[in-house]
């Protein structure tokens, strides 16, 4: 019988694509366990849907530290404290330090509102409407010490309609993350990522051109 694995997901508000993944867990019966769901705020509507599903919360509040290395260090100590096998971002705003993400190598993942390497950052929906682009999207991928280019598990695209706004645009691109995000974590936690894992354990941050792609239309 396969051990259970340990899931950290970290959010800072409502956490949407949290709960896109709660629920995967639980519908697909996954060999894995919601560990702890922890957030940088004290006010996260996420916390409340975590409560209700009997799910561990915690608060690490980042105002309570002088810097971001002590804050970082104070949030790694409340995630060591459930064995995590793996670390989920979802909606989680802040940027972490490096030896954070060392420390977590292969075992963390992020979702980003943009078919990366396109339009890192913030603002991705206006940004992708300023270039003009046919397509947009999310990306599933390991996190890396380099924001937003950690090498991509899954991408969903989209077509982006000539009447489009950030805000119709950002609807869709949503609803495709409550998709491939769980599929993502659901393919992490079945081994099928564990090549990649190994690659960024020994390579500090791996190779941007080490990816395993899968599009969604």
């Amino acid at each position: 019988m396969r051990a259970m694995k340990n899931i950290v997901i970290l959010i800072s508000g409502r956490g949407s694509n949290m709960e896109a993944i709660v629920r995967a867990a639980e519908a697909e019966r996954w060999p894995a366990r919601i560990a702890v769901i922890i957030s940088n705020r004290t006010d996260a509507p996420g916390l409340q849907f975590a409560a209700a599903h009997a799910i561990p919360t915690a608060v690490v509040v980042n105002q309570d530290y002088s810097s971001r290395a002590a804050f970082d260090a104070a949030l790694q100590s409340t995630i060591d404290s459930f064995s995590p096998d793996l670390v989920v971002l979802a909606g989680f705003m802040r940027i972490l330090t490096e030896p954070f993400v060392a420390h977590y190598a292969g075992r963390i993942l992020n979702i980003h509102p943009s078919l990366l390497p396109n339009f890192p950052g913030l603002a991705t929906h206006r940004q992708a409407l300023a270039a003009g682009v046919s397509e947009h999207g999310a990306t599933v991928h390991f996190v890396t010490a380099e924001l937003d280019h950690g090498p991509v598990v899954l991408q969903a695209k989209i077509p982006v309609l000539p009447d489009d706004t950030e805000q119709s645009l950002a609807a869709r691109v949503l609803l495709q993350e409550h998709i491939i995000y769980p599929r993502a974590v659901g393919m992490f936690i079945k081994g099928s990522l564990a090549s990649q894992q190994e690659q960024l354990r020994t390579n500090a941050g791996g190779s941007r051109s080490d990816h395993i792609k899968k599009d969604f239309a």
